[in-house]
């Protein structure tokens, strides 16, 4: 039941009436205050019937009145998780950012067909106010990330509760590679698959790099060792739980001598970046750091390198290859030049060539 407080009083009711049938615009806003003062006080103990009825008299008061009375009932209905829905989606659907902002950002009573319907058709400012909301789908994101200008990029990338999908976040860190900014945020997300983390730093570190040795020529050198010093620190931070997880799980699986080449193509075919590398590394005999800089690698003669050693056929390094650029995004190889390319490869070249970033990742820097 609705308290008795909450009631309109007749003469507000009266006073509605009159706005309605021959009130002035200033005589509106001023009973549009005053019915959105009783809402706000009340809408706890509002019915549904009771919400539909506001919602009407909402839609009714807001014709022909001024941007900041518009502007104003959006800022004071848009937290309100049982605002009447008609003139939430009335008040988001506004061109003036003024009026649509406020609900675009915070209203929970948005459906998402109507925030994807305005994410399409609306112009930038409206779309940073969607990034702002405190959760965001990956249909959503799609649509903000594809539409969205520099700005809106950056802070949908930056918002913890956006959801990205793994087709969106692959297209994002190519365009990182050209966009230091952008691959701060990503680089910053708690959720970051740890093979698009890598990518990023790899691609990020080279960067730093030329930027700091065109600065200073002089200390090309030393430039170098600090961004691979750094490169390293980083890289040895970004180890996820799940990371975790899927290392202990393989080193279970190689300890009971139930890890095989089957075992390593499932994880492949999975998408399971990191249960793909640690099967990998412990039936080359490398250590997973060794197997994972030879996995991020542009070229594919780091995965064939270890899978030779493994003993591994072709169609397993395929599974890995195909899995390595769907994870990264990167265009299809030529899959039968690359298969006479494995065939060719002698155990004992892999091996040598295995010995050699062995020492490489054993070598001290600086």
């Amino acid at each position: 039941m609705i308290s008795k407080s909450a009631r309109p009083s007749e003469n507000l009711l009266e006073e509605l009436q009159a706005a309605l049938s021959h009130g002035t615009v200033a005589r509106r806003v001023e009973t549009l205050r005053r019915v959105t003062d009783l809402f706000v006080g009340n809408a706890v103990d509002y019915s549904d019937d009771h919400i539909r009825v506001f919602d009407d008299v909402f839609q009714c008061l807001i014709e022909q009145i001024e941007i900041a009375a518009r502007a104003l009932l959006a800022e004071r209905l848009a937290p309100i998780a049982a605002a009447p829905p008609k003139i939430i989606r009335t008040l988001a659907l506004d061109e003036v950012i003024e009026v649509a902002g406020p609900v675009l950002s915070k209203s929970e009573r948005l459906d998402e067909a109507t925030l994807i319907e305005i994410a399409r058709t609306r112009g930038q400012a409206h779309l940073k106010a969607i990034s702002l909301r405190r959760v965001l789908s990956e249909a959503l994101t799609d649509v903000l990330v594809t539409r969205g200008n520099e700005d809106v990029v950056q802070s949908t990338v930056r918002n913890p509760g956006a959801r990205l999908s793994e087709e969106r976040l692959t297209d994002l860190v190519t365009r990182a590679e050209r966009d230091d900014l952008l691959a701060s945020c990503i680089g910053l997300r708690p959720d970051l698959p740890r093979h698009h983390y890598l990518r990023l730093v790899a691609k990020a570190s080279s960067t730093v790099r030329r930027k700091l040795e065109a600065a200073h020529p002089e200390l090309a050198d030393e430039v170098s060792t600090v961004v691979q010093e750094a490169a390293q620190r980083v890289r040895a931070a970004a180890i996820t739980r799940q990371t975790e997880m899927a290392r202990a799980l393989v080193k279970s699986l190689h300890e009971d001598g139930r890890l095989n080449e089957f075992q390593i193509t499932t994880f492949a075919e999975q998408g399971k970046f990191d249960e793909t590398n640690a099967g990998l590394a412990a039936l080359a005999g490398v250590a997973v750091e060794t197997a994972e800089t030879m996995m991020i690698e542009s070229r594919t003669e780091g995965v064939m390198i270890l899978a030779k050693v493994a003993g591994m056929q072709w169609s397993s390094v395929r599974a890995i290859i195909g899995m390595r650029e769907r994870l990264s995004g990167g265009s299809q190889t030529d899959m039968l030049t690359l298969r006479e390319t494995y065939e060719a490869l002698r155990s004992s070249t892999a091996q040598q060539v295995l010995r050699f970033h062995r020492m490489q990742s054993a070598t001290p820097v600086g």
